[in-house]
């Protein structure tokens, strides 16, 4: 018989190393949940008895992840993922929170496709789903949006996603208009003129591939554009999955002159560069393309600085015919749920980043671009955690990834750290166990 509604639910975290980077807290502590939300931290809140256990010795205790880019492709690419999938996959993988950008079918532009993706997101209960609004009508590039009706039903930003917009008089407008309701926009930075019909960076790769190049240009005359109409506008902006040295240094510029902009970096650039599609592996078709492995190297040194304030997963993923035609044909994307916390331990192993630093790139600094009020584990807080065991190794196959998708040349790699508990606002969402 299910307990009654009104009956308190209490939980305790047991052994764990907590790691809240919000609150600058990491020790030996157990955890205490109690409706859902966070009761306390270290002793025991009065009263608190009667709890369910969860043993988690030896494990990390942290805040859930929030992935600032994940495509769930639905609505309206079904044949590739599904909401069920694809959220399966990220409690698998300790996320918590999705954002999902408006490129679907249709577009998200109305408060109706806002509360579909919610709606859908909470009958499977498995993690939670914010969008982003269209800035544009359709991602056409021309007709502003319905900002103030997209902020009122819940929308936790506006983009244009990988779509251009049809001039910089678009975008300006654009821009005041999302200033004008207090919206952050987020930015792909890409000259749609200068990338044209590119899959690859311009350089000695793609010359010898003969595979049609996206200069560095692409990015950097973008990345000058959008900082100059920024500043004239007033905008809180946040440049997603930046990838060359020269765009990082700008932005980092910026940022040391005030300007209120944030960016983050997608995992898979801070381990490929364009030598992995040497073999035509269009398992590394991604756009923005992969850079040099001088560019892999300042992307690094630029998240340890801080001036990549998150980490994502960009998470695309495809059925397998999508990646099965030659490389300029195939789709671009990599399915990255089920790695972007392992990844994410391997720079801690190679010594590019602390532990801490990275929990918080991976937790308190997405929610803070986004505006929620997750990624840490204040008391009083949403009870979304994540428990993983840093030193547990298992390899990534398709047996063991999770997402529907299977386009990752990550395939076969042999991982390290793996999540054994998620929880949801205190609900148990993924348990290694089963």
């Amino acid at each position: 018989m299910p307990a009654p509604a009104t009956m308190t639910q209490k939980l305790r975290l047991k052994g764990g190393r907590v790691i809240d980077p919000a609150n600058k807290v990491d020790g030996l502590l157990d955890v205490y949940i109690a409706d859902d939300r966070i009761a306390a931290l270290g002793d025991a809140p009065d009263g608190f008895d009667g709890a369910h256990e969860i043993d988690a010795s030896g494990c990390i205790v942290c805040p859930g992840l929030v992935d600032l880019c994940a495509r769930v492709r639905e609505p309206g690419y079904e044949h590739k993922a599904t909401i069920a999938t694809e959220s399966v996959a990220a409690a698998a993988g300790g996320i918590t929170t999705l954002c999902c950008p408006p490129d679907t079918n249709p577009v998200v532009e109305t408060p109706a496709d806002i509360e579909l993706i919610r709606l859908r997101a909470e009958k499977i209960g498995k993690t939670r789903i914010v969008t982003l609004g269209a800035l544009t009508h359709g991602l056409d590039g021309e007709r502003l949006s319905e900002m103030a009706a997209l902020k009122n039903a819940g929308c936790v930003g506006v983009s244009n996603a990988l779509r251009p917009l049809a001039n910089t008089l678009v975008q300006r407008r654009a821009l005041e208009y999302a200033a004008t309701f207090d919206l952050t926009v987020f930015l792909h930075p890409n000259d749609h003129w200068l990338s044209a019909n590119g899959c690859a960076h311009e350089g000695r790769v793609a010359t010898r591939l003969g595979l049609p190049g996206i200069p560095e240009a692409a990015e950097t005359a973008a990345v000058a554009r959008d900082l100059t109409l920024i500043e004239q506008t007033g905008i809180r902006a946040h440049f997603c999955h930046l990838t060359t040295a020269r765009a990082v240094h700008m932005v980092a510029r910026a940022q040391f002159d005030g300007l209120p902009v944030t960016a983050d970096v997608a995992i898979p650039y801070l381990y490929l560069t364009e030598v992995d599609i040497s073999d035509f592996d269009s398992r590394c078709h991604v756009i923005p393309p992969l850079r040099t492995t001088q560019d892999r190297l300042h992307l690094r040194e630029a998240l340890k600085r801080g001036t990549l304030s998150a980490i994502c997963s960009d998470h695309q993923p495809h059925e397998a015919d999508a990646k099965l035609r030659s490389f300029p044909s195939t789709e671009p994307g990599i399915s990255g749920l089920d790695t972007l916390l392992p990844l994410g331990l391997r720079l801690v192993d190679e010594h590019v980043i602390e532990l801490d630093e990275l929990i918080h790139r991976l937790t308190a600094g997405p929610s803070g671009i986004l505006g929620l009020p997750f990624g840490s584990l204040s008391v009083g807080a949403s009870a979304d955690v994540c428990i993983f065991d840093p030193d547990l190794t298992w390899q990534l196959n398709t047996d063991t990834i999770r997402s529907n998708g299977h386009n990752t040349p990550f395939m076969g790699w042999e991982m390290k750290g793996r999540v054994t508990h998620t929880l949801l606002a205190g609900k148990l969402v993924h348990s290694l166990a089963g």
